[in-house]
């Protein structure tokens, strides 16, 4: 019997350790990093908010212009088939559209390519540390890097195309700081690698609405901000904006709303976790064991 406790995949409808699995080297996921993905947490035994995110990888693969052969619902089994077989409790699991390898020898046609299905689950990744999001983290916005524009790769499409993160990752941990927060060309704050940003002034929770991908705990983000009486923005964010902010907070399927304690040279919250992002943290972390947001695994 496999150990599938540290991860496992779900590979042309086998499920397999994740360190026996593969996809081949041919594969356009692999030399064109053209897939599609999403990633839904598993928490307490239960997938959070499952259908949305479910919903969200379909119009993915739509956009994508991908047919991998399975609809929602097998998409949804073959999910719960493998995290149930893992065993995990608290998981992050992934979904994959990849292109594939073209079905004609040579052909440089995508529509050629035989588009294929993968999923993956390891135990649950945190974003950001749990110690370090309950301290406040510390971000650094590029001066460096900006981030890749919509016209150039559709950022509501979930992707690989992580050059421009993996560029201010390095700025952010050469300065020693946590993570990385991207500019546009425009002047603007988009988004960091795997995280949004949400910027608190006065009773007003502003948001980047473009060059950002719409995650789902973004969007839970902004319903929990909205039932605590707040006015909700998702609109252009100036960096003179945030910077002007009182208190600033990150979202993320990893470990959900982090308060941000400081970006570049700019302290928030006397350097700590601001109180507002704070109880925002607890109450996401209460909702994933809200019946109404959970979708329970068969062990």
């Amino acid at each position: 019997m496999d150990d599938l406790s540290k991860g496992a995949a779900w590979i042309k409808g086998q499920i397999v350790p994740i360190a026996k699995a593969t996809i081949g080297v041919t594969d356009w996921a692999v030399t064109h990093s053209d897939v599609t993905y999403d990633v839904v947490p598993v928490w307490n035994g239960a997938f959070f908010r499952l259908n949305d995110y479910l919903e969200r990888f379909q119009a993915s693969i739509t956009a994508s212009h991908m047919d991998i052969g399975m609809d929602t619902d097998g998409i949804a089994i073959a999910l719960h088939e493998m995290v149930g077989k893992s065993g995990l409790k608290n998981a992050y699991c992934a979904m994959v559209a990849a292109r594939g390898t073209p079905l004609i020898p040579g052909s440089r046609d995508p529509r050629d390519c035989g588009n294929h299905f993968y999923s993956w689950c390891v135990p649950y990744i945190h974003v950001v540390k749990p110690e370090i999001a309950e301290q406040g983290v510390k971000i650094w916005l590029s001066e460096d890097t900006r981030r890749i524009p919509p016209d150039s790769v559709n950022p509501l499409v979930k992707n690989y195309h992580w050059g421009d993160f993996t560029a201010g990752l390095f700025e952010a941990k050469d300065r020693g700081f946590e993570t990385v927060l991207l500019p546009d060309h425009a002047g603007n704050v988009t988004e960091g690698p795997g995280f949004n940003i949400f910027c608190l002034k006065g009773n007003s929770v502003s948001t980047p609405s473009k060059n950002v991908l719409h995650g789902i705990t973004r969007r839970t983000a902004l319903e929990l901000c909205q039932e605590a009486g707040f006015e909700i923005a998702e609109r252009d964010l100036s960096i003179e904006e945030l910077m002007q902010a009182d208190e600033v907070f990150l979202s993320t399927s990893g470990g959900g709303i982090s308060p941000v304690s400081q970006i570049s040279d700019r302290v928030f919250s006397n350097g700590t976790a601001g109180p507002v992002a704070t109880k925002l943290r607890q109450q996401y972390f209460d909702l994933l064991d809200h019946p109404d947001y959970r979708t329970k695994v068969s062990y």
